[in-house]
């Protein structure tokens, strides 16, 4: 099974980048967007193959998660049930008969960490809307994660130690989802290799590789031995993120 994660940074934008190309060439079983930046309906994507499913946040133009699935989902779920978290169009999860697939858009902690505390709570959150899934069968996550676990996984971990994404705290946080049965598939395959996932738009960072892992699949701990890949495809553009894969044997 072929999973694609694709923060497009606004689908519509992307839509006129080649998204539809590269959606057609991956042929992906399921494909995950975050920040699609729009309401459902506000433009067509045709997909014959595909259902779609939404979860848009209430101020438009803003957040937004999105997932393609050529395989009808047993249910679906949008947001985490709790009202606090459930206005930003973070989560998406469709029930498989043998998984749950969650594709999440994890708030930013913004600049000076402004919003830290709130990120802190929707971890906590987060990891116990996961915990309870897991309890029912396996677990597939997705998305911006909005963390660089390690120092591997950005290009100046020195100098963002106090920086949104890659402070102590939301590094910790995602230690500890880690740490509750989850694992990280691309460090889980590749424990050494450096690849990014993000590159702010400013300095040319892309054109000179400065960029960040902040994109992932995880997955719950039992499906461990049915990783088969897992991979950052850094040479697609359309976005200030480019897609992440992962193929599983399930």
């Amino acid at each position: 099974m072929k999973l694609i994660s694709w923060n497009t940074n606004g689908i519509r934008a992307c839509l006129n980048k080649g998204f539809m190309d590269f959606f057609k060439e991956i042929d992906a079983d399921i494909f995950a967007v975050q920040e699609t930046k729009m309401q459902e309906g506000q433009v067509e994507i045709k997909t014959d193959e595909y259902y779609q499913y939404y979860d848009s946040a209430v101020k438009k133009g803003y957040s937004g998660t999105l997932v393609f699935t050529k395989e009808k989902p047993l249910s679906v779920r949008k947001g985490l049930g709790i009202e606090e978290h459930d206005q930003e169009g973070r989560v998406v999860t469709l029930e498989f008969e043998k998984f749950y697939f969650v594709n999440v858009y994890v708030p930013n902690s913004k600049e000076k960490l402004l919003r830290l505390d709130y990120r802190m709570k929707w971890e906590d959150d987060f990891r116990d809307y996961l915990n309870k899934l897991k309890q029912e069968k396996s677990v597939v996550v997705c998305g911006d994660l909005n963390v660089a676990h390690m120092e591997i996984d950005l290009k100046n971990p020195d100098t963002n130690h106090f920086s949104a994404g890659f402070s102590d705290e939301e590094r910790n946080k995602f230690s500890e989802l880690l740490n509750a049965g989850f694992i990280d598939t691309f460090r889980y395959l590749y424990e050494d290799k450096v690849k990014y996932s993000w590159w702010s738009f400013r300095t040319q960072a892309r054109e000179r590789n400065v960029g960040w892992r902040i994109d992932y699949f995880l997955v719950s701990s039992d499906l461990k031995d049915k990783i088969k890949e897992a991979d950052i495809l850094d040479q697609v553009y359309g976005s200030d993120h480019c897609p992440v894969l992962l193929e599983l044997d399930i």
